[in-house]
């Protein structure tokens, strides 16, 4: 990386900078590798963060489907790791996991399910085998106690398992259908809509040597660190975070060099710093990649409560600096509001991005979906540091440490995160964020990550330079 009239006096943010187009032979974006080499097996730099509101079984199936991974949080019981580790492993690389429910459940029920899939339909099923089908407009303007016999739709596409992702888009194409359900010898085995068939030719899903779905876990730095280092990775994570706000302290340094000493065969995360001094001492103590980023986060409220924090541009770039002199690497965490913040990130030196409340609002976060008062679908997503989630974290302690300890939250508990209805699922999001981080490569002549590391030519902008490139939200 390279600024474009020298590095200024001052720390930069996503909006301070931008790309400048430089000679290329990369003519088209598909020429693009996006996969990262930090260890931990993603195809494409995305790292759903740990966070309550946005990290849950249906998220990590579906991230790692695309190639990313997701981050269970620390705050999960071991045993209810376990059973999404195995619920994600058991996922096919190609097919979605459907919403399943039998022909005498109720409309209510199907349609209090139907939210939890973008492609908006329950498979109804009898012995395992589907039978036929309900969406939104089937259980549209009838009594909600009707069964889901009696408005079923049973003309549906049903295609064997094995068949190839571009063979069943024709066949969806053919018959003007939206969703295949796949089959392995007439029992359900997952469904494919047409997008999902294209996105299967375009994504590498992250696979651990066994071939199966990736998934990583964070751990505190309270507590018997090792022992709940060692459930999480026989539990079977792929990637282990050992993960505090403030990740420059001796206590951190103690939980990483524990856990580094039980050679648990994992990536190993540590964080969060902001220097260069920070990432080598967490290097030093055991960790293979640093995460880098205080205060960026939409849910944090750290910068303003403490002043502590650094601008996040210049934070990632210092730190990927000293991770590369000592043989680590960096996760850039918080911040990302635009596909642009990704693609500056991985130009800045970060191995992958890490995305949490921007996901908060789709259909693949675990929280419910609500309507407000217009009738616009949100969920709802709070920050790790806040009341919410602290309350959560020490359930288990006494009444008093819990009262002693919510008088130092910090970070939002409660926020409407909206499904953007051009992008309400996180696929549609990172068609989004790949989409522009595929074009950032080709504008500055790179094949792969690394190359736009290395390629990146970087200017510095005024306010009224970043809101020149923003588009004019009605048009002309």
């Amino acid at each position: 990386m390279h600024f474009l009239s020298g590095p200024p006096p001052y720390d930069l943010t996503y909006d301070d900078v931008f790309l400048v187009p430089r000679p290329t032979e990369v003519t088209s974006r598909f020429d693009v590798d996006l996969a990262s080499a930090d260890g931990t097996g993603t195809t494409i730099p995305i790292v759903v963060a740990n966070m309550t509101a946005v990290a849950g079984r249906r998220m990590a199936e579906t991230i790692a489907r695309r190639g990313g991974i997701v981050i269970l949080p620390q705050d999960l019981p071991i045993g209810a790791v376990a059973d999404t580790v195995a619920f994600v492993k058991s996922r096919d690389l190609v097919a979605d996991t459907p919403v399943t429910l039998g022909p005498d459940d109720s409309v209510s029920d199907a349609s209090a399910l139907m939210h939890k899939r973008s492609h908006g339909a329950v498979v109804i099923v009898a012995d395992g085998r589907p039978i036929g089908l309900a969406t939104a407009a089937d259980c549209a303007d009838v009594d909600r106690f009707t069964r889901l016999s009696a408005v079923l739709t049973t003309e549906m596409l049903t295609v064997a398992l094995s068949t190839p992702p571009r063979a069943v888009f024709e066949l969806l194409d053919a018959a003007h259908a939206r969703l295949a359900v796949l089959t392995v010898d007439g029992v359900l085995a997952g469904v494919l809509t047409r997008v999902g068939a294209v996105r299967a030719g375009i994504y590498r899903p992250a696979v651990d040597a066994a071939g199966r779905l990736r998934i990583a876990a964070a751990v505190g730095i309270n507590g018997d660190v090792p022992a709940k280092a060692k459930a999480l990775v026989d539990a079977g994570v792929d990637v282990l975070v050992v993960d505090t706000a403030h990740g420059h302290q001796a206590k951190m340094a103690e939980a990483l060099a524990a856990v580094r000493a039980l050679d648990l065969g994992v990536p190993l995360v540590a964080g969060n710093v902001v220097t260069a001094a920070g990432t080598r001492d967490l290097l030093a103590a055991g960790a293979d990649i640093v995460k880098v980023g205080v205060g960026p986060g939409a849910m944090c409220t750290t910068r303003m409560m403490t002043g502590v924090g650094r601008p996040q541009f210049s934070a990632v770039a210092e730190c990927a600096e000293a991770a590369r002199e000592a043989g680590g690497h960096v996760w850039a965490d918080g911040g990302i509001r635009h596909p642009r913040d990704v693609a500056l990130a991985l130009a800045a030196g970060a191995d992958n991005v890490m995305i949490g409340s921007w996901f908060a609002g789709t259909y693949e976060s675990p929280g419910d979906l609500r309507f407000d008062q217009n009738g616009n679908p949100y969920k709802e997503s709070f920050g790790m540091a806040s009341k919410r989630a602290v309350a959560a974290r020490t359930a288990a302690d006494s009444s008093y440490d819990r009262a002693r300890k919510s008088l130092f939250e910090e970070g939002i508990s409660s926020s409407r995160m909206q499904l953007d209805p051009d992008r309400p699922g996180v696929e549609d999001l990172l068609d989004h964020i790949c989409s522009g981080v595929r074009s950032a490569c080709t504008y500055a002549g790179a094949r792969n990550l690394a190359q736009l590391h290395e390629r990146a030519l970087i200017g510095v902008q005024s306010a009224a330079g970043f809101a020149e490139g923003r588009p004019l939200p009605g048009g002309w």
